[in-house]
């Protein structure tokens, strides 16, 4: 009985999906009422704010009706693709938050104290490291910026970055590699003030 509740309900869901490729409003409308509430939970977990995760919500589920077309059924069920649009559209709300605060940050005005004394030094020269760093991070490619992100800033390991971004796990191990790469290379100015 359970087995079959299942397929029941997988068939319908399937169909709101083509029905939202062929422009069906009133689709997307029911795929919402189903699921907003899974997506939600989603969104809650990764950026844990409820007015960010509605924001994620409603970014999800536009995201899903622009790409119903491109839903492929070997890939996962409905509330499987939805999970993967809302953990990658959560993932980008908090980077654009991240970005925001560290706008927020850089335009504060720089103390006038002039008595610069042992600790408040070494928060700026901390500041400027962390800045140079954030610099390096931003000139990777999107892909490689947001493996970095993911694993560095967020502490996930490259099989949760593989299931949050739907990427095999080889390409996630190969884009966090020629990152790393790339911010030696950029980073190396550092080690050579470090002598």
């Amino acid at each position: 009985m359970g087995d079959g509740g299942a397929a029941t309900r997988a068939e319908p869901d399937r169909e709101l999906v083509r029905r939202m490729a062929a422009g069906d409003e009133a689709a997307l409308g029911q795929l919402y009422d189903r699921y907003s509430t899974l997506v939600h939970s989603v969104a809650m977990r990764v950026v844990g704010d409820a007015d960010d995760a509605e924001e994620v919500v409603e970014a999800s589920f536009w995201q899903a009706w622009r790409q119903a077309g491109r839903y492929e059924e070997g890939r996962g069920g409905i509330s499987t693709w939805l999970v993967m649009i809302a953990r990658s559209r959560a993932v980008d709300r908090l980077r654009a938050l991240r970005r925001s605060r560290e706008q927020a940050w850089e335009e504060l005005p720089e103390p006038s104290d002039a008595s610069t004394d042992g600790p408040a030094l070494d928060a700026a020269e901390s500041d400027e490291l962390r800045r140079m760093v954030a610099t390096a991070v931003a000139t990777l490619p999107p892909e490689q910026r947001e493996t970095v992100e993911l694993a560095y800033f967020r502490g996930m390991s490259q099989t949760e970055i593989a299931e949050a971004t739907g990427q095999p796990l080889g390409t996630v191990k190969t884009r966090a590699r020629l990152a790393l790469q790339k911010l030696r290379g950029a980073l190396a100015v550092l080690r050579e003030d470090a002598r």
